[in-house]
């Protein structure tokens, strides 16, 4: 089936990408997963490889390739076992450069999007908010014109790049009285006045900084608007589709990973003097966690091309993540429980797998919020459309 979608210069680019983690991350994961701190030099590696820049203009420095190169850059990420250096990775080029890139103005890309491409600055995302959640119309922080200035106050959480990044995107309300039709998209520098951040303890994706960000009377110029004021949330509406989808791909991807070590282990490991590969139970349950993670993936790659045709795939995407995702935890369960008591022990791979993966069926809109939606248009006949 790949062959449907990958060509020999998919291939070529899969091989050198994993060639390029094992050298050049593999050795550090360890470090990071402990410190939490993701250093400079591999944002600058990744940058002067070309990986930041896979799907954006190459007048800003960018490669401007097909979105089958995005999915093996998300699906090597995975099989490096650090959920969290994964998700900085693509939480910067996927998250953040997906704004500027559609968003933002010629200056405001030669500023924030060039530099992010070549990895020299570091961007995040900030939506969620403390008393919102998946309810990114109920936002609450406010951008309030104030002659050639706004002036921004409010708060972000669970932001991905939260605390280390040299610049963030954020969404907040110019119009609070407009609900969700008043939401602006903003670009600020780090060391603005005002910005304060703090570090969250997670449970999982520990190589990444995930922040809690404050803004305290913050005074950014009206050329830091992206795009047009109020249209906001059809900008995030629009993008949440390639966030979704980069969700699914990482989940059928990091399932593939542990399935594949944890069938090696079963075939290493005797029990009751045969290999526990050969145990009726738990080769058909390999057998079933195998063909669920083989159809997310088949419709994961359907939905990549649709969308790489230019198609608006917010439903299936959507469908994507709340599946792939269910799928994932399964797996990860199941291969923990396969290793018996090595696989609650930190040597081995299966214990961050789990609490990597935990976050799948939350992040980038909980699943509960994800049927909602899928309800809506399925049910009630709801179409979201892009923004125009």
């Amino acid at each position: 089936m790949s062959s449907m979608y990958f060509t020999e210069e998919h291939d070529f680019f899969r091989k050198s990408f994993q060639d390029f983690l094992q050298k050049e991350v593999v050795p550090h994961i360890e470090k990071w997963e402990k410190t939490g701190d993701i250093e400079r030099f591999i944002w600058k590696k990744f940058g002067e490889m070309g990986y930041f820049g896979i799907n954006y203009p190459e007048k800003y420095g960018g490669l401007d390739l097909d979105l089958f190169y995005t999915v093996i850059f998300l699906e090597e990420l995975q099989k490096v076992n650090s959920g969290g250096f994964a998700a900085a990775m693509w939480a910067h080029a996927y998250l953040a450069q997906t704004h500027l890139n559609k968003e933002g103005n010629h200056e405001q890309k030669e500023k924030y999007l060039a530099p992010s491409i070549a990895g020299e600055k570091i961007g995040c995302l900030c939506i969620t908010e403390p008393f919102g959640g998946s309810d990114v119309g109920g936002m609450r922080t406010t951008a309030v014109k104030k002659g050639d200035k706004y002036v921004i106050n409010g708060s972000k959480t669970f932001i991905t790049n939260g605390v280390y990044s040299d610049y963030l995107v954020v969404a907040a309300k110019t119009s609070p009285e407009l609900g969700n039709k008043g939401i602006s998209i903003f670009v600020m520098d780090r060391d603005t006045k005002g910005i304060s951040s703090t570090k969250l303890d997670k449970l999982g994706w520990r190589a990444s900084d995930t922040g809690e960000i404050a803004f305290d009377n913050v005074e950014i110029p009206v050329e830091n608007l992206m795009g047009e004021e109020n249209k906001g949330f059809p900008y995030i509406m629009q993008h949440f589709a390639l966030e979704r989808l980069i969700m699914g791909v990482n989940a059928h991807a990091r399932s593939e990973f542990a399935l594949e070590y944890t069938i090696q282990y079963m075939k290493d490991r005797v029990a009751f003097g045969k290999s526990i590969s050969k145990f009726q139970a738990l080769r058909h349950r390999v057998a079933q966690l195998t063909s669920e993670v083989e159809v997310c993936k088949t419709f994961n790659y359907v939905t990549t091309k649709r969308l790489n045709d230019g198609e608006y795939v917010v439903k299936e995407a959507t469908m994507s993540k709340l599946i792939s995702t269910k799928v994932s935890d399964e797996v990860m369960y199941d291969c923990l429980q396969f290793l018996g008591g090595y696989g609650y022990m930190e040597d081995y791979p299966l214990a961050r797998l789990a609490r990597d993966s935990r976050l799948g069926p939350i992040g980038g809109g909980t699943s509960e919020i994800l049927r909602e939606i899928i309800a809506k248009m399925v049910m009630d006949g709801v179409e979201y459309k892009p923004a125009t």
